[in-house]
């Protein structure tokens, strides 16, 4: 019996993609999760569930949960925020997971302009939010089923001129 040359071409392909090494690539389970990274996270922070088992801030339906809520939250950066003589104004947004004990951790900072887009703030003003975040406490545990969970937060800042104009959420 003679092959036809399609057929052998048709038969080479499917043996060539057959022998194709497999890559695996690595995406998070959802958009906005945050991995561990050694060097720049804490190894004391640690999440109760694993990393596959926290909760995104939108999926808990409860907005903000903080001790004083969002004027005990604003309260406590209007405090200890230093204004910063700068003509620097737009966003900047800290996202963190909070464990099921409350503690915090995994802090990540995403800067941008007045139309989104991204770029870096001086250091004297996105460090210091930054900081002050970290040493942010009062976070509510939060619960599914009656058991704690570990979920994500985020606080947006909007920046004018080097001050705090707005804190969202």
């Amino acid at each position: 019996m003679r092959l036809s040359p399609f057929l052998l071409l048709y038969m080479l392909a499917l043996l060539a993609c057959s022998m194709e090494q497999k890559t695996v690539n690595h995406y998070p389970r959802w958009v906005g999760d945050i991995e561990h990274q050694i060097g720049l996270d804490a190894d004391t922070f640690v999440p109760c569930h694993g990393d596959d088992n926290v909760y995104q801030y939108f999926n808990l339906l409860q907005g903000m949960q903080f001790e004083g809520e969002k004027i005990g939250l604003e309260r406590y950066f209007r405090e200890r925020y230093k204004p910063v003589k700068s003509r620097q104004s737009g966003w900047i947004r800290i996202r963190f997971m909070v464990n099921c004990k409350g503690e915090t951790g995994r802090f990540r900072i995403l800067e941008s302009n007045e139309n989104y887009k991204e770029r870096a703030f001086d250091t004297r003003i996105a460090q210091q939010l930054l900081a002050l975040t970290k040493s942010l406490k009062g976070w509510e545990i939060l619960t599914k089923n009656n058991k704690p969970i570990d979920y994500y937060q985020y606080i947006t800042f909007k920046i004018t001129n080097g001050q705090i104009e707005a804190i969202l959420p």
